[in-house]
């Protein structure tokens, strides 16, 4: 028999009708493969995927026209300009989005795990220094928050911080999650399973412990959620009493968690076999593919799902494109986004065969 090509997937019958009706797009950040990717509805029954190279990513976040990634060394914030998808000249006429590199923060290696928009500006979960961090560009970075464990700003990945959740109305970071309590460095690998905690940032307190490997927390409708990723339970936390819900469990280590409408879309991975995780994680034995799957949020049940056959087997991230039907990135690998000149009235692509700093209207 011969075998799939790269990037086969599968998918149930109702997901490409179910992007459209929700009006969006998903991607999805897989470090694994170095790419993002991006999934939309060709039509009611056809789903395609449009990947893009980027060194290691991971973090991904969305406000109005811009889209964000963190990745190895730097923090890439690309913008959707009106006009510019129409005519992109590969494809014109098949895009409604294109996100073009505008920023680049070169800020070295930080480990960065999830990224959002906060009212303090862009802000990202700096793993290796066990801090939240802001970003400009004098500096690598700037520390804006670090648990009260954490004696020391030192590249120590000493608690395995992951997951920040944000305030959706006032756009203020509330709570993050990490995979340990400790003050040494990669002191949560001794009690990887165990040592997950919550911490709220107002009172700097951990309002949950003893966690199987926490990430992922968000705020939706007043409401936080989280994913407990060794034994794949997608939970609500009260925050109130330090106590949560199980809304459902999922076959897979559950990483990368986004929501629109009833809909809640969550992303999974396989064990490495070679991680500490494949013998210790309930979850192990049945961690055996790496996709999407979708929960309809009134019964807490799964409904569809998107699965990778092959070359891809973990993913980091997972964001929801509102109103993006057929949506575009571009990275920085080919040099096509040096063609695209955008100003306050108007956008133009380069055109190689006029004169040099002649443009062509778009």
């Amino acid at each position: 028999m011969t075998p799939p090509p790269p990037f086969s997937y599968t998918y149930t019958p109702n997901i490409p009708e179910l992007l459209l009706g929700l009006k969006c797009s998903l991607a999805i950040s897989t470090y694994q493969t170095g790419k993002v990717v991006i999934f939309s509805a060709k039509d009611e029954n056809q789903l395609i995927q449009l990947p893009r190279n980027f060194d290691k990513p991971m973090g991904m976040t969305i406000k109005g026209e811009n889209f964000a990634l963190a990745t190895r060394d730097e923090l890439i914030i690309t913008t959707n300009s009106v006009g510019m998808a129409k005519n992109y000249p590969p494809n014109p006429n098949v895009y409604d989005s294109l996100f073009i590199p505008r920023v680049t923060y070169h800020t070295g290696t930080l480990d960065l795990h999830d990224i959002h928009y906060t009212s303090e500006g862009l802000m990202g979960v700096n793993t290796l220094f066990s801090c939240l961090s802001l970003f400009d560009e004098n500096l690598s970075f700037q520390e804006y928050w670090r648990p009260s464990f954490i004696t020391d700003l030192k590249p120590e990945d000493r608690c395995h911080l992951n997951g920040l959740a944000v305030d959706p109305i006032t756009h203020k970071p509330k709570y993050v999650s990490a995979l340990g309590s400790g003050n040494a460095a990669r002191s949560w690998n001794d009690n990887m399973m165990k040592g997950g905690v919550l911490i709220d940032l107002d009172s700097n307190e951990i309002i949950l412990d003893n966690l199987p490997v926490p990430h992922s927390p968000r705020l939706y409708d007043g409401s936080l959620w989280m994913l407990l990723s060794a034994t794949g339970e997608v939970i609500k936390v009260n925050v109130n009493t330090g106590k949560y819900d199980i809304i459902t469990q999922i076959n897979g280590f559950v990483r990368g968690m986004d929501k629109i409408g009833d809909y809640l879309f969550v992303s999974t991975s396989k064990l490495r076999p070679n991680s500490s995780l494949f013998k210790e994680a309930p979850i192990a034995d049945k961690s055996i593919v790496c996709g999407i799957t979708v929960i309809y949020i009134p019964t807490g049940q799964p409904c569809g799902h998107i699965l990778y056959k092959t070359s891809v087997e973990e993913i980091f991230d997972l964001k929801v494109l509102p109103g993006k039907l057929r949506p575009n990135i571009l990275n920085s690998a080919k040099q096509m986004h040096k063609t695209s000149v955008i100003s306050k009235d108007e956008v133009f692509w380069s055109n190689p065969e006029l004169k040099e700093n002649e443009t062509v209207s778009s």
